[in-house]
């Protein structure tokens, strides 16, 4: 685990908890994004997943197996991918994604199923569907840069240039990547 997210708040479980998951009293709501903490993040340049700043440059993400199946077929073909519908998931430092891909049990498994409906479906979440299966190869992918715009109800995040495809059929394929991240942060 990242140190910067050991230090998270934690469940009545031990489990920490992303800086952008909303609270339902002591309760957090795992499966749900924050809004304002969501555009804290996006505005202050800050990791959704330790709430720790970004350094400028590269960013990840985790993505599902359509967008997984987009990146790589791009990749394959040798041509450019871009994001160009945008997404409500933020971006965060690697040792984050690597970490959050293999704890969280929607991003982890081929066969997880999401527990949740998205509270208001829109174009933009209509996909967010309890019972909804992952389906294969996830991915952790780093970018460029990102771009984002906060609007009245949501805040949409762009991609940028991809430097770094790691997809996965279950995540538990990048423990070595990630003790290897874990491993350079800590002498830097």
């Amino acid at each position: 685990m990242p140190p910067t997210v050991a230090a998270r708040p934690r469940d009545t479980r031990g489990y920490p908890v992303p800086a952008i998951t909303p609270w339902e009293g002591e309760a957090p709501q795992f499966a749900l994004t924050d809004y304002a903490r969501s555009a804290e993040c996006a505005r202050k340049r800050l990791c959704s997943v330790c709430n720790e700043p970004m350094p400028g440059g590269p960013v990840w993400r985790v993505v599902g197996a359509a967008e997984s199946a987009a990146i790589g077929e791009a990749l394959a073909a040798g041509r450019p991918y871009r994001n160009l519908a945008p997404t409500w998931e933020g971006p965060g430092h690697r040792a984050c994604m690597l970490y959050a891909s293999m704890v969280c049990p929607y991003l982890a498994r081929p066969n997880a199923r999401r527990g949740l409906t998205a509270q208001q479906p829109d174009e933009m979440n209509a996909h967010v569907v309890k019972g909804t299966v992952r389906g294969s190869m996830g991915a952790v992918v780093g970018f460029a840069e990102y771009e984002f715009a906060v609007t009245d109800s949501q805040v949409l995040f762009r991609f940028l240039d991809v430097i770094e495809f790691l997809p996965h059929d279950t995540a538990d394929a990048h423990l070595d990547e990630l003790r290897a991240e874990l491993a350079r942060s800590a002498t830097t």
